[in-house]
C-alpha cells in the first residue's frame, strides 16, 4: 500500500500536517511519501505508484494550489484515490468532489486517514464510498516523522532583527480553538472545540528538529493560552531541556489580558514574541468580527507587553466592507503612535476579508447585504466595498507590499510608501513620518521572514 502526502504551502514552515499522519501511517506499515511542493517540485513516480493521494489544505492559498495540482496528479495515475484534509476540505466539499476528490477530512483526521488507507489496501477502493468527515474524538497522538521531509534551512527563518537568523521548527500543542470569532475559518470546523496534542509528543517533535539544526520553534497553536496549563507545563519543561532554544506563540488579545500574570512565564522560558489577532482597532468592526477584545484593550495589552519588555506582534485584517479611508490611516497613525511598525509585517497592511464556507459572519444580515456571491474557485463569498476608492486603495497597497518585499525594503520603508498612499487615496496631505525613538529593550524585534499570510 503506497500513500503520497502532498502539501503545497504551510505560510513557510514544514509542515506538521504532513508529518504527523506520516507517523501514523508509517506505523501501520504503509509505504509513505511526503512531498512539500513549496519548497521541491511534484516528484512523478511516487505519484503514479501510489494507491492513495492525500492534499493537506490548512489554509486558503494552499487550497487553491492543490486544486491547481490535482489535475496533474489525476493524468498521472488516474487510478489513485484522492483525499484533501484540513481545514479547508469540509468545508469546500461540494465544490472539491466536483473536481474528483473522493474523500474530504476535517478536524482531527490522523485516525480517518489511517483508516481510509487501510480500507484501501485490504483491497476494497471499488467499494469505498464518497466519505466526508470532521473527527472530533480526543486522539493519543504519534510522535511526527519528518524523516524524508526537506531540511528546516529550506523553510523560513527567525530573523532576529540584528543581522543575525536562526533556523525555525514548527509544531503543535493544541488544535481547533474555545472561540467562535465570526470571521475565522477555524470555527465551522471545531465549532468552539479545541484538542490537545500531548506533552510528550509535542517535546519529542521539538527534540527531533532541534538534532536537525532548530533553533527556534513556531508553535501553531490557533491560540496557545486555550489550555494554559498544557501550555505553560510545556514551555517550562523545553526550556529546561533546551534552555538556549528560543520560541513563539499566537495567543488572543482577550487571553493576554485575562493571564496577564502569565506572560513572565512565557519571557522567562524563551518566548521571542506573540503574534495576536488584532484585526482592527474600529470597535464596530471587531463587534462584527465577535473578536472579544475592544480598542483600549489592544492598547492595553501593548503597554503590557512594553512594561515585562516583550515584543508584541500583531495581525490585522485591515480592509473590510467597513472599512472607510479615515479609519485606514487611523489604524496606521495609531501603529506610529505605539510604535509598531517595526512588529507589523507588511502584508498584515493589505490583507482583504475572506468569508469562507460557512463562515459565521453569514448569520448577520449587514454581512448577506454587502455580499455579491459565492465563488467556489475563490473558495471565498465575494463582496465590492461602496466606496470605490476604499478597493482601489487595498489593490494599491497590496502592489505596493509585493513589490518592496521584493525589493528588500525595510518594514519602516515599506509603511511609509502605504502611508503616503493612504493619504493620497482620501485627497488628504500626508505628513512626514516621525521619526520616532525605538525603545532600547526593543531595538531588535525578531519576526520570521515569510512574508505571506493566508
Amino acid at each position: 500500500m503506497k500513500v503520497v502526502l502532498i502539501s503545497t504551502y504551510d505560510l513557510g514552515r514544514q509542515p506538521f500536517g504532513l508529518a504527523s499522519p506520516a507517523g501514523w501511517l508509517r506505523r501501520e506499515g504503509l509505504d509513505v511519501t511526503c512531498q512539500d511542493l513549496s519548497v521541491l517540485p511534484l516528484l512523478e513516480e511516487p505519484v503514479r505508484a501510489a494507491d492513495l493521494v492525500a492534499f493537506y489544505v490548512p489554509m486558503h492559498t494552499a487550497t487553491r494550489i492543490a486544486v491547481s495540482v490535482l489535475g496533474r496528479v489525476r493524468s498521472l495515475n488516474p487510478n489513485a484515490h484522492i483525499c484533501f484534509y484540513g481545514l479547508y476540505a469540509t468545508v469546500n466539499a461540494d465544490y472539491l468532489r466536483g473536481l474528483g476528490v473522493q474523500t474530504l477530512l476535517g478536524g482531527e483526521f490522523e485516525k480517518d486517514l489511517a483508516a481510509l488507507a487501510r480500507q484501501l489496501g485490504s483491497g476494497q477502493s471499488g467499494n469505498i464510498p464518497e466519505n466526508t468527515r470532521i473527527g472530533m474524538e480526543r486522539l493519543q497522538f504519534k510522535v511526527p516523522d519528518r524523516s524524508d521531509l526537506p531540511d528546516l534551512v529550506s523553510y523560513a527563518r527567525l530573523d532576529l532583527g540584528n543581522g543575525q537568523t536562526r533556523t525555525v521548527g514548527y509544531t503543535e500543542a493544541s488544535r481547533g480553538c474555545k472561540h467562535l470569532c465570526r470571521h475565522c475559518p477555524i470555527v465551522p470546523v471545531y465549532q468552539g472545540a479545541f484538542r490537545v496534542i500531548q506533552r510528550d509528543i509535542v517535546l519529542e517533535d521539538i527534540r527531533r528538529q532541534v538534532d536537525r539544526g532548530a533553533r527556534h520553534i513556531t508553535f501553531g497553536d490557533p491560540d496557545f493560552f486555550n489550555g494554559i496549563r498544557h501550555a505553560l507545563s510545556l514551555v517550562r519543561e523545553l526550556h529546561t531541556e533546551h534552555p538556549d532554544l528560543t520560541y513563539d506563540v499566537t495567543i488572543k488579545v482577550e487571553h493576554l489580558l485575562k493571564y496577564a500574570d502569565q506572560l513572565t512565564v512565557l519571557r522567562d522560558t524563551g518566548c521571542g514574541f506573540v503574534t495576536s489577532a488584532v484585526e482592527a482597532i474600529d470597535d464596530r468592526v471587531l463587534e462584527i468580527f465577535d473578536k472579544g477584545h475592544t480598542r483600549d484593550d489592544f492598547v492595553r495589552a501593548v503597554g503590557m507587553f512594553r512594561d515585562i519588555g516583550m515584543n508584541l506582534n500583531p495581525t490585522f485584517v485591515t480592509f473590510t466592507p467597513w472599512t472607510t479611508l479615515k479609519g485606514y490611516r487611523d489604524l496606521l497613525s495609531l501603529l506610529l503612535e505605539l510604535d509598531l511598525v517595526g512588529h507589523v509585517s507588511p502584508v498584515q497592511l493589505a490583507i482583504r476579508l475572506l468569508i469562507p464556507a460557512g463562515s459565521r459572519l453569514l448569520e448577520l444580515g449587514e454581512v448577506r447585504e454587502a455580499l455579491e456571491g459565492f465563488d467556489p474557485a475563490l473558495l471565498s463569498w465575494t463582496w465590492r466595498h461602496e466606496d470605490a476608492r476604499v478597493d482601489a486603495l487595498h489593490r494599491e497597497v497590496l502592489d505596493i507590499v509585493q513589490k518592496d518585499d521584493e525589493a528588500g525594503l525595510s518594514r519602516r520603508e515599506v509603511f511609509a510608501r502605504v502611508w503616503r498612499a493612504a493619504h493620497r487615496a482620501e485627497g488628504v496631505e500626508a505628513q512626514e513620518i516621525p521619526d520616532l525613538p525605538v525603545l532600547p529593550s526593543l531595538a531588535a524585534i525578531p519576526f520570521l521572514t515569510e512574508p505571506w499570510y493566508c
